[in-house]
């Protein structure tokens, strides 16, 4: 789940959370056109396996490479064509071993805010994108612990009103709601965060 290269401190929250595992989830459905519970999420601790395809007859299809983002871009750049990215080709035998762990719903809700925000469709997955950002940056500053990102989320997502997308103004106006929202109670979520801090440095202290 947590990526084994650099990929930014936003990024590397992110995927600490499995914000973006639930991100991908709400792309993923929309590219293939199916449904949440028609994906899978796995944690792979070694990051060499990408994607996985389960066809109809019990088979799957597994794309594997080094966990460099150089992979991915230069596909990206090249498409339809395939150029040599500067990275190492990956050896079977010294990776040896590729492990699969579920995720635990309940240590990492995010999972479920975003399959939430996907079900429930319209701007939904559009304000809990906002509303991550906001979390994300305000944890980055010191100003709310970890644990507060998905709360901030789920407070969100909780008084979102329903909404359809019809243009990509649309978006632009859940995305700037979503923000007003979150920083309108992120106050409450700093003092919490500050409160915490002082009785540990009161702890530490008698200790």
């Amino acid at each position: 789940a947590h990526p084994n290269w650099s990929m930014g401190a936003k990024i590397s929250i992110d995927s600490a959370t499995l914000k973006n595992k639930g991100l991908e989830l709400i792309e993923a459905c929309f590219l293939f056109n199916c449904q949440a519970d028609q994906i899978q999420v796995v944690v792979h601790p070694q990051s060499v396996i990408h994607s996985m395809v389960q066809y109809n007859d019990g088979s799957v299809i597994a794309e594997l490479g080094q966990p460099d983002m150089r992979t991915p871009i230069a596909y990206g750049m090249a498409w339809p064509e395939r150029i040599d990215a500067g990275v190492e080709h990956l050896n079977l035998f010294d990776i040896a071993r590729l492990d699969f762990v579920e995720p635990d719903h309940e240590t990492f809700p995010c999972l479920n805010l975003a399959k939430d925000a996907f079900e429930r469709g319209g701007i939904f997955p559009a304000v809990l994108n906002a509303v991550n950002e906001v979390a994300v940056a305000a944890f980055l500053a010191e100003q709310i612990g970890f644990l507060a990102i998905p709360e901030l989320i789920a407070r969100i997502m909780q008084v979102c009103p329903e909404q359809s997308i019809d243009c990509l103004a649309d978006v632009l106006a859940a995305d700037q709601w979503a923000r007003e929202q979150a920083h309108n109670i992120l106050f409450e979520f700093e003092h919490q965060f500050a409160t915490s801090k002082q009785k540990q440095k009161k702890i530490t202290g008698q200790i």
